[in-house]
């Protein structure tokens, strides 16, 4: 990506919005080279460190553990994270994209509150009238099932590391009014808008 980077500078490209993590640090693993490269490279650019998708439970890996299973796993345990949905990010981004002056920063991006997956599984079964649960697994349980259902060895490694530092280091508990602040508009919630 960096080699990316380079070559769309040298072809009149001013403005770039990288799509990160709030738990990657800029001199992390996985987005925190590219971070560094943006700075350093790009005339114009902003990182968004986005907290765990919403989406996750509607569209993505837990929407068909509650649909056959009426389960949400983690690695988590009972540590809280400020989810936030794919349209707030996607303003952003836009604002970031489209803004005469550029951001040249990066933002953290995450829902209004901090919830952790027991209480996530607790407000889905109300709205749906059915009982979710939250199973806590092993980091090593969460890895080898991520691997079984076909995730590459080190990416499932290093999801499951990052439910260690939610867990452990309450690294995904925070909240922020970057949505407010960038695009004028209140986060969406669990609940929608």
């Amino acid at each position: 990506m960096i080699l990316f980077i380079k070559e769309a500078s040298w072809n009149v490209v001013k403005r770039f919005v990288l799509l990160g993590s709030a738990s990657v640090d800029e001199d992390g693993p996985i987005f925190g080279k590219v971070h560094q490269s943006l700075k350093e490279l790009a005339p114009e650019w902003t990182v968004l460190q986005l907290s765990y998708f919403m989406e996750n439970f509607t569209e993505g890996p837990h929407r068909e553990t509650m649909k056959q299973l009426g389960k949400i796993y983690s690695a988590a345990g009972d540590g809280k994270i400020g989810f936030v949905s794919a349209d707030d990010i996607a303003a952003v981004a836009f604002h970031a994209l489209t803004d005469v002056v550029p951001h040249n920063t990066a933002h953290i991006i995450t829902g209004p509150e901090t919830l952790s997956y027991g209480q996530v599984a607790d407000i889905i079964s109300r709205l749906l009238d059915q009982r979710i649960d939250h199973d806590s697994l092993s980091d090593a349980e969460l890895r080898n099932s991520l691997i079984h259902a076909g995730m590459p060895e080190d990416y499932a490694t290093a999801l499951a590391g990052l439910d260690v530092f939610i867990r452990e280091e309450g690294r995904e508990d925070q909240t922020t009014e970057t949505v407010l602040k960038i695009t004028g508009d209140y986060m969406c919630t669990l609940l929608g808008k």
